[in-house]
């Protein structure tokens, strides 16, 4: 018999009658079952939801008695869940279900959820099913018994029967084709809107876009050309230049839609030079305020304008405006989203992170100089570089909406001889840092194709740093990690202070003892309470170095360069922490960077990968800037450290102190950075363990709630991040809904926010209530026993996330 289950608000949810509201970025619900138990085993679960707008990617999260975590959770099909139920496998330690039925603000119903207890026999036919399924489909029969052969012999009949009926579960990813049939789709009414809105903006700016042409297939240039037209902002003009093509197709595209349309402007050079001559015959044309880059074969979104005058509407002072892209083919299918951070110029100093669409202030392409011979393949990427220059980072603009649709076919389609685009990034980097007086910097390019590596200058006197490690006896983690920082690291002058914290095995107090008489570590007793960030705090109090490295007793040192490598970065003035890269002992990526947001709190985004995948876009492989970095290496000259004033003790002794201190260096004006090329392991294998319970967990659940309410814009939208992409996993995968407000629907929306005020604050009350109810037995999991970064009440991850606060000494 199945057991209806109650609909328990935990986070970012209010009541709208039969309906639900999602107030912020991260709605979920407990389901909590009327008998007052969860069944275990087999169980079908069912219930029924729709969403008002958008679509509904409901995620469960299971809590075994050791929290929710990324290997109890899944996403669920509706279509399964309103029919014959979705299967699951409860564990006999079950304690609590979540539901988090979107990532996004929303209104949605859900209705009348239930699980059922079921048989073996119920759960053979559900899974036997599919497996009949698939074997009726032509070629389907003769590659299961190939597959039945092989792991036969592996395995033997059990195998080959696990394998058939495997419950293969949903992997959670949901295709770019959906994304863009939800949520980027213009109907009527989007249409209707925007010429509404068109018709309201002030100043009315004219954006020029520059297209040099080179041999251009005809039928590609006529649908690039299109897509101009075709914009809803009709302040535009078209700059069309041909660099001599031998095509008479070409010039005879072009002249006739310069004759059919007066916003059309076409020039033929009567010598062929490369991409930049032709990009500078185009610029020529240019009579608009702000000058927008597109190349031939490519194609605009209608709206693409539009969305650029909106950002001028609202920031009239804006110098430079990128925005998302994605990839077409020759049929002009999308895919290949890429969802890009706000500015971030270390991220532009590894890779073109700004890309398409890219709209500058014309006088600030002037000044620059215009297009510049040499760059082929990265032209784009010296000027914005060159333009970057001539104004802020606060100037700078990034929408993040897909507007650009970058042709993915070979070729060339603009230019003369063919150069390494590789190589010209890197030069354009390289003079990028002359230009602007980083000197003693050197760009080579390295990792995946078009990114750059820069090796930051070390003085010829390096300064002394202090590598702190704090620690509670487990001194075969110790011993590791002082004798692999003493025999592996190249950098000239540390020194090692071992904090010990209270250990009392005589295996470790040996130890301590024996290390005391190396010249280059000092050992220090702090006989206080357990706080990470007293003791770091305490640590640096006892030292004058001026750097200090902040390190785990559960590091392992790979590369003996990698101190050199943090230290030249956290150098840099504008340069207030460093972070490095982490793997698991499988090889396996630990750290690369934390996002703020992700499980509604703070994750570690690329974790799992192989250890030489180069992530989304690059950016496992590229330094760059985040919010903020493991403190379980981390590196900061002692003056920016003691500016911000050190670790906060009093809301972040424990956990979240290295998301807070890099938040508030970035507020104080210093930027936060990431590099791979520093790469120790960390076994994550500290003795405090995980907060399971009495006083710390009611410590870890109040510094939950600390950094909720220190840092909420920042945990609304990480800038180094995207809202379109997911804040349920740390995969980057795309966000269902994203978490975007489209420009021309803001004052419908701000009607209905103001209308539903009344019953969201009622839904705060509600949830915090509800809070009370979470059963003693949800509490965050980490890796290992690291300090977890949590999954709140009711966040919308069904996650554990790897540490960000660093682990506890051993």
């Amino acid at each position: 018999m199945a057991d209806l289950l109650d609909l328990v608000p935990l986070h970012d949810l209010a009541p709208d009658g039969d309906a639900w509201i999602a107030t912020g970025d991260a709605p979920g619900f407990l389901l909590r079952p009327r008998s007052g138990r969860l069944p275990k085993g087999w169980v079908l679960l069912r219930f029924g939801a729709r969403a008002d707008d958008g679509t509904l990617t409901p995620v469960l999260a299971v809590d075994d008695g050791t929290g929710f975590s990324i290997g109890g959770a899944r996403r669920i099909s509706l279509q399964e869940a309103t029919g014959s139920g979705v299967l699951l496998r409860l564990p006999d330690t079950v304690q609590a279900l979540r539901l988090d039925p979107l990532s996004g603000r929303g209104r949605f119903q859900v209705d009348r959820p239930e699980i059922e207890r079921i048989g073996l026999a119920r759960v053979a036919l559900r899974r036997v099913a599919p497996v009949v399924h698939r074997l009726r489909q032509p070629g389907m029969a003769s590659r299961y018994a190939a597959a039945a052969v092989r792991i036969g012999r592996q395995s033997g009949l059990r195998g080959v029967l696990s394998h058939m009926l495997r419950d293969r579960q949903q992997s959670g990813t949901t295709s770019y084709a959906d994304w863009i049939r939800a949520h980027d789709r213009l109907d009527a009414g989007d249409r209707a809107a925007i010429a509404g809105r068109i018709a309201d903006i002030g100043g009315k700016p004219t954006i020029s876009i520059i297209v040099p042409l080179r041999d251009t297939p005809g039928h590609l240039l006529r649908q690039c050309i299109e897509s101009v037209r075709g914009q809803l902002w009709p302040h535009w003009e078209l700059c069309l230049a041909d660099d001599a093509s031998t095509a008479p197709h070409l010039p005879a595209i072009c002249e006739d839609y310069a004759r059919g349309d007066p916003r059309i402007r076409f020039v033929r050079r009567s010598q062929n030079g490369d991409a930049a001559a032709a990009s500078n015959a185009a610029l020529a044309l240019a009579s608009g305020e702000f000058v927008a880059l597109l190349d031939p074969a490519d194609e605009l979104a209608p709206h693409a304008l539009y969305m650029v005058a909106e950002a001028l509407a609202e920031r009239p002072d804006l110098d430079l405006i990128f925005s998302d892209e994605d990839s077409i083919d020759a049929a002009s299918l999308r895919h290949d989203p890429w969802f890009k951070p706000d500015w971030n110029h270390d991220l532009m100093l590894s890779q073109n992170a700004v890309g398409h669409l890219a709209v500058f202030r014309h006088r600030l392409v002037e000044d620059a100089g215009g297009f510049r011979s040499g760059f082929d393949g990265s032209g784009d990427y010296d000027l914005t570089l060159r333009v970057a220059e001539r104004t802020a980072p606060g100037r700078i603009g990034h929408i993040p909406f897909i507007l650009y649709h970058r042709r993915a076919i070979p070729g060339p389609t603009a230019g003369g001889e063919q150069h390494d685009p590789h190589q010209a990034a890197a030069r354009a980097v390289q003079q990028h840092l002359d230009r602007t007086g980083r000197t003693g910097a050197r760009v080579e390019s390295q990792g995946p194709p078009g990114c750059c590596r820069v090796h930051w200058p070390l003085p010829p006197n390096p300064p002394r740093v202090a590598i702190i490690i704090p620690t509670r006896d487990k001194v075969a983690l110790l011993r590791v990690a002082v004798d692999s920082v003493l025999a592996r690291t190249d950098y000239p002058a540390i020194e090692i202070i071992v904090v010990d914290n209270g250990s009392v095995e005589a295996p470790t107090l040996e130890y301590l003892q024996r290390i005391r008489q190396h010249p280059g570590v000092r050992v220090l007793r702090y006989d206080q309470p357990y706080s990470f960030a007293a003791l770091n705090n305490w640590a640096v109090a006892q030292t004058g170095a001026p750097v200090v490295a902040f390190l785990n007793n559960d590091i392992e040192v790979i590369t003996p360069e990698w101190l050199s490598e943090m230290v030249s970065q956290a150098l840099r003035p504008e340069v207030g922490a460093v972070g490095c890269k982490l793997y698991y002992p499988d090889g396996t990526i630990q750290h690369a960077g934390i996002v703020v947001g992700i499980g509604a709190l703070a994750g570690h985004p690329h974790t799992g990968l192989p250890r030489e995948a180069p992530g989304y876009f690059g950016r496992a492989a590229c330094a760059q800037r985040y919010s903020a970095v493991t403190a379980a290496c981390m590196v900061m000259r002692r003056e920016v450290f003691l500016r911000v004033g050190g670790f906060n003790e009093r809301d972040f002794a424990i956990a979240f102190n290295d998301v807070d201190i890099g938040l508030r260096l970035n507020r104080a004006g210093f930027a936060v950075v990431w590099t791979p090329h520093a790469q120790l392991f960390h076994h994550e294998s500290a003795s405090l363990g995980p907060a399971t319970g009495g006083s710390r967990l009611r410590q870890f659940h109040r510094e939950c709630d600390n950094l909720w309410r220190a840092w909420p814009e920042a945990i609304r939208n990480d800038p180094f991040y995207n809202p379109n992409l997911t804040i349920i996993g740390i995969d980057w995968s795309l966000a269902f809904p994203p978490r975007v407000t489209r420009p021309w629907q803001q004052r419908r929306i701000g009607r209905l926010l103001s209308t539903m005020a009344g019953r969201i604050s009622n839904g705060a009350k509600t949830a915090a209530s509800a809070a009370r109810l979470i059963p003693s037995s949800w509490r965050p999991q980490g890796h290992h026993d690291d300090i977890a970064t949590p999954v709140p009440p009711g966040p919308a991850a069904a996650e554990t996330y790897p540490t960000a606060a660093p682990s506890a000494p051993g």
